[in-house]
């Protein structure tokens, strides 16, 4: 009895021991997780966006956008200068081909310049993708394209751009990475024609979920700095610092964003110059937005010489 007994534990322990080696292995594989660095140009994008979003000063525009229900999108915007009285319009139509991770966009505008662009994502490489952008002026005859390329993984983003110019490209470049919430990133454009280094720009920044902060030096000159805060759901504040070498004058400003509810926001922000400005968008229908902007010179309040702004968006 006691022999049977004991050649029967060992199958039982067996499958024990074989789920205590295997259950560990297969938590641990679903527990790791990864990130991708922003590009370059986004380093710093949520402090600036609270600056330039939701304001256009001195300008009334027009924005529409719709698709059909084959899949291609419409989007035509339309501006007037409140000063010069000059009116520019612009129309662009985007087709993406998912399937084969592809899409065709082009342009055209008030000054009949004619824009076309092609890309595909994710076809070659996972995380890889390539564009190709041509323009074409008819009055003037100039022509002009780019190749871009752009690859991310975990931990890194990198991206390329190449002139189309056969008397000597001009070679942009970038390379970002990223570690537990740290981005470190460098930008440079290379002309070959004069083998030279035209630009060459230093970042770094550190993100968190509510918080961001950025740093830059461009060409070793420019230096500039931003921090962005989610205070709650309601709030987004905003601070910018810049500075060039050999001047006396830093630029400071301070941005804040406060949403009333899901359907109307108000923004505002000042600058050491004694610019105040003022934004306020109200969604008045379903597609249909309003937005109401203001710049006040506080300097000369009483002279005035502050500009208006009224934007109208259209989405169906």
């Amino acid at each position: 009895m006691v022999r049977q007994r004991s050649m029967n534990t060992v199958p039982v322990r067996a499958n024990i021991l074989r789920i205590k080696m295997n259950l560990p292995q297969k938590d641990n594989s679903q527990s790791i997780t990864m990130s991708q660095p922003p590009s370059y140009g986004d380093l710093g994008k949520s402090a600036r966006d609270t600056f330039g979003k939701g304001y256009g000063f001195g300008f009334v525009k027009l924005d529409c956008k719709t698709t059909t229900s084959s899949g291609v999108e419409f989007s035509t915007s339309g501006s007037s200068n409140n000063e010069t009285g000059k009116v520019n319009g612009e129309l662009e139509t985007t087709y993406k081909w998912s399937e084969y991770g592809l899409t065709f966009k082009e342009k055209w505008n008030t000054d009949n310049t004619l824009a076309s662009e092609i890309k595909i994502e994710d076809q070659i490489a996972k995380g890889l993708s390539l564009t190709f952008d041509t323009m074409f002026s008819p009055s003037t005859g100039k022509k002009s394209g780019q190749i871009k390329t752009s690859y991310k993984m975990d931990y890194l983003n990198v991206g390329a751009e190449v002139d189309l110019n056969f008397a000597g490209p001009t070679v942009h470049g970038a390379a970002v990475l990223g570690y537990e919430g740290w981005v470190a990133g460098y930008q440079m454009s290379f002309d070959t024609a004069k083998s030279k280094l035209t630009r060459s720009n230093f970042a770094l920044g550190y993100k968190t979920g509510d918080f961001q902060l950025h740093t830059n030096v461009n060409d070793g000159t420019e230096f500039g700095g931003s921090i962005y805060q989610k205070v709650n759901n309601n709030l987004e504040t905003g601070v910018n610092l810049a500075w060039t070498a050999g001047s006396n004058n830093t630029r400071f400003g301070l941005a804040a964003k406060y949403t009333i509810d899901s359907k109307s926001s108000f923004r505002a922000k000042v600058n050491n110059s004694s610019q105040i400005g003022l934004g306020y968008t109200q969604e008045v229908r379903p597609g249909v937005k309003v937005t109401l902007s203001t710049l006040l010179d506080g300097k000369n309040f009483n002279q005035g010489g502050h500009k208006l702004g009224l934007g109208l968006d259209l989405e169906a």
